[in-house]
């Protein structure tokens, strides 16, 4: 019985993800807003970091000899985060499993009010078992987002406890040696992203 159960899982989710990368379009209005309308001032330079996660916190210098992909965004994003998670997902499920083990996907959430550790866990574990979500204080996040050139800002709705996060929604590949190699641009397909990590997996 639990293998069917699991099996009917596997299925649904492989065509979430299949509907997801064919068919779906990002909600009218809701739009990745152009970087220099949040701040972004310099070029990125990368560099090291810590933040928390369920399993402690993950310090970037203890990653050496592994690929790394950064993204910032937000659980609660509707749609520009689980549009570009599904592209990097479908990218990560092409490698092979010793290339697998080379690489570590890192999902920075800028919301950490609402984005508990725990919650961060299960929906980085949703898109692929390498997606790792982590956070932490404001002061760590826009440290962090400025070194890569990413941004964010709060969004007040109705009420003080109702808001939305504009972030901008690139990835960013980190190669073996800690070094910001490339930016890869919201809305790349998964083939692309596939050969830019093969390639910093390469040293090409």
């Amino acid at each position: 019985m639990k293998k069917v159960l699991l099996s009917g899982l596997v299925v649904v989710l492989a065509g979430l993800l299949i509907w997801l990368l064919l068919f779906w379009q990002p909600q009218k209005g809701h739009q990745v807003p152009a970087t220099s309308s949040l701040g972004i001032a310099e070029a990125p330079k990368g560099g090291d970091f810590i933040l928390d996660s369920y399993q402690g916190q993950i310090d970037t210098r203890s990653l050496r000899g592994q690929v790394l992909i950064l993204y910032f965004g937000y659980t609660w994003c509707p749609d520009v985060c689980p549009t570009s998670l599904g592209f990097l997902s479908a990218a990560l499920d092409q490698l092979t499993p010793e290339e697998l083990q080379q690489v570590q996907a890192l999902f920075i959430s800028v919301d950490p009010e609402r984005d508990s550790l725990d919650h961060l866990r299960s929906y980085g574990e949703y898109f692929h078992p390498k997606l790792l979500g982590i956070t932490g204080a404001h002061e760590q996040l826009e440290r962090v987002a400025a070194m890569y050139g990413a941004a964010y800002r709060h969004v007040k709705q109705e009420s003080a406890t109702d808001y939305v996060v504009d972030h901008s929604a690139d990835l960013y590949l980190v190669d073996r040696q800690g070094q910001l190699r490339t930016t890869i641009r919201h809305g790349t397909q998964p083939g692309e992203i596939l050969a830019a990590i093969r390639a910093a997996l390469n040293n090409n």
